[in-house]
């Protein structure tokens, strides 16, 4: 029997995600939404765990990466982010399933809302299950964060709330410290924010470092031509006041200040941490203090999209120098050890309001 965390939302594991999609539950509560966070979406990877057992689903909706609010440039071209379906028996429930496994280094982050919407949309019409294999780790990370969000919980307090109620939940540490930064930006994903850009960053570099591929699908637009003027744009569509950096040679935009991404001082490769706020580390961000800017991977950088473990950045319009990448990281002259780094040197660029 799944755990009841708040009015007509509960909390189980694969088990109990059988019993909702073959009938009533028990103590004859009726299920109408179930969503399902494991490392399969077929609805087989349910009914393969119970012998013999046939669960009859048709599908409603497929996302992938890029569709639907889907974040482009987070995940891998054309990579399954969630599934909605008619499911159980006389397809009275609907399920959707994100397919997610249960490690550290899983980005269950660029999942979460859609999860958190889910589950407000099945409430207001049903009862929802949200299940994992083994309710541990993943459907308590989504129930932690639906707290969060709904009640205005801290982390620390949402997960003592659930933990009330089943004891055995347990987030992994990975996806404990998604909900942190889940916190900080306000009990929302934020794909703007700093702290969610040193995210992405981290998750590249492990991309990286593991031999995935670096298309230009993880590469931020190209400011020089994004923030180019359409003739045919009206002038009040179009952004202003904001701090752009151009080559020195030829003017051409290099980087906006949203592409910056911001570090703590510190002392070898232990100062650059996506979570450093949390450590009590200052925001290390004034132009003054550093003789380079650390920005994200952007698409005029074509070393970068080739595959280089590292080399020089060069304009794409003039060929300047203006800096250097590593995807092993660099030490910035404040003592920051930046893992990647995409480098380009305050003296190569000028300084501009757009």
């Amino acid at each position: 029997m799944p755990d009841l965390v708040r009015d007509r939302l509960y909390f189980g594991d694969i088990n109990d995600a059988i019993a909702a999609l073959t009938g009533p539950l028990p103590d004859g509560t009726d299920i109408t939404h179930v969503l399902s966070v494991v490392s399969s979406a077929s609805i087989s990877f349910i009914a393969d765990c119970r012998p013999g057992l046939s669960i009859p689903a048709e599908e409603v909706r497929r996302v992938v990466a890029g569709e639907d609010g889907a974040p482009p440039s987070a995940v891998a071209p054309g990579r399954l982010m969630r599934v909605v379906e008619k499911a159980g028996q006389g397809l009275r429930v609907t399920r959707m399933a994100v397919p997610l496994r249960d490690t550290e280094e899983e980005n269950l982050l660029d999942h979460l809302e859609p999860c958190l919407d889910f589950i407000d949309e099945g409430r207001k019409e049903g009862s929802v299950l949200v299940h994992c294999f083994a309710g541990v780790s993943r459907s308590a990370t989504i129930i932690t964060a639906y707290l969060m969000r709904t009640e205005q919980k801290s982390l620390e307090e949402a997960l003592e709330s659930l933990k009330e109620i089943n004891e055995s939940v347990c987030p992994n540490d990975g996806f404990v410290e998604q909900l942190k930064l889940f916190e900080e930006m306000g009990f929302k994903v934020d794909t703007s924010s700093p702290l969610y850009k040193r995210f992405r960053l981290k998750l590249l570099g492990q991309s990286y470092k593991i031999g995935e591929k670096i298309g230009s699908h993880v590469l931020e637009d190209d400011p020089g031509v994004s923030r180019q003027p359409n003739p045919s744009q009206e002038l009040s569509n179009i952004e202003t006041n904001k701090t752009a950096y151009r080559c020195k040679k030829c003017r051409r935009i290099v980087a906006v200040q949203d592409n910056v991404i911001s570090h703590t001082p510190g002392e070898g490769n232990s100062s650059f941490e996506w979570h450093d706020k949390r450590k009590g580390g200052h925001t290390y961000n004034k132009e003054k203090d550093c003789s380079s800017l650390y920005v994200e991977p952007l698409k005029w950088m074509t070393p970068v999209e080739d595959g280089a473990l590292e080399g020089k950045l060069s304009c794409i319009h003039c060929g300047a120098r203006l800096g250097y990448f590593n995807w092993s990281g660099i030490q910035c002259n404040c003592g920051s050890w930046i893992t990647p780094a995409f480098q380009i040197s305050k003296s190569k660029v000028d300084i501009s309001i757009i």
